[in-house]
């Protein structure tokens, strides 16, 4: 196994239609240009077991997934009494546990500072042979008062990351397509708190499919990520409205990246957008 990356840098899904042309049919192509995915997959319905097995099959141990708990642990439970449900996650992706990134809850906004006991309970709870994420919605842990600084403490404490979503992009474009217009409804407006409280911080950046807006609003995140790589292994999973144009944006943040990052190796092959669409 090769030397493990400075950075992971991948998008929320391994497959898309109009990714066909541009030669990714499926996971075996993605992970033939990305290191790691996203998994989106796992929040709506545990994969068959014969599937997990194929995911194997399709990768190596260079590859990192990183799962959703399942809604119905995160948004139904609300993380309580869900031992059981628990359970059946890590058994069913059990035959990729050694090359789980991280695996993450993503709680809806309605779970906010009271809830935090459950949230630890869980937390706690679960095997310490993984590492962990938590993406928070609920505004009172944007505000950076004593709700914030407690699940922060929280999270510290249990080396656990706290994911961070960057949805400026998004709802800075303009809505002048269907997909803008659906993403803007889907993706919360929170101010984006940069913090480190483990050793695999996760940025999801929500671009927009105008490319040189995109690049501002990256900016940051440049400065940001070489300096957390020199003590964490960042997580960087990069979103466009329209899926389709994810490679779009990788080959458009990618010069910068690698100016910022210079350990992150060459460009992913993957054939220019504009010559196929």
């Amino acid at each position: 196994m090769s030397a493990a990356p400075r950075v992971w840098i991948g998008l929320p899904q391994w497959s898309h239609p109009k990714w066909v042309r541009l030669g990714i049919t499926g996971l075996e192509e993605y992970a033939r240009h990305f290191n790691c995915v996203e998994g989106n997959t796992t929040l709506y319905a545990l994969p068959k077991a014969e599937i997990v097995a194929r995911w194997h099959a399709q990768t190596d141990d260079n590859f990192r997934f990183c799962f959703k708990f399942p809604a119905t642990i995160s948004h139904q439970a609300a993380l309580r009494n869900c031992e059981a449900l628990t359970q059946e996650f890590f058994t069913r992706l059990d035959p990729l546990a050694g090359r789980i990134g991280q695996y993450w809850l993503q709680l809806p906004a309605t779970f906010g500072p009271r809830d935090l006991p459950a949230l630890w309970a869980f937390l706690d709870g679960l095997p310490g042979a993984f590492s962990y994420g938590v993406e928070v919605r609920h505004r009172a842990f944007f505000t950076k008062g004593e709700e914030e600084r407690a699940l922060n403490r929280g999270l510290y404490a249990r080396g656990v990351n706290r994911v961070i979503l960057d949805s400026r992009p998004v709802h800075a474009a303009n809505p002048h397509s269907e997909a803008i217009r659906e993403a803007q409804r889907k993706k919360p407006v929170l101010p984006v708190h940069a913090v480190v409280t483990a050793s695999h911080p996760m940025v999801r950046f929500i671009g927009s499919d105008n490319m040189t807006q995109n690049v501002e609003l990256f900016d940051v995140w440049l400065r940001k990520l070489a300096l957390w790589t020199q003590t964490t292994t960042p997580y960087l999973f990069l979103h466009t409205p329209d899926i389709a144009q994810a490679p779009e944006l990788v080959h458009t943040l990618w010069p910068a990246l690698r100016q910022h990052l210079p350990s992150l190796g060459p460009e992913p092959a993957i054939p220019a957008q504009d010559s196929l669409f």
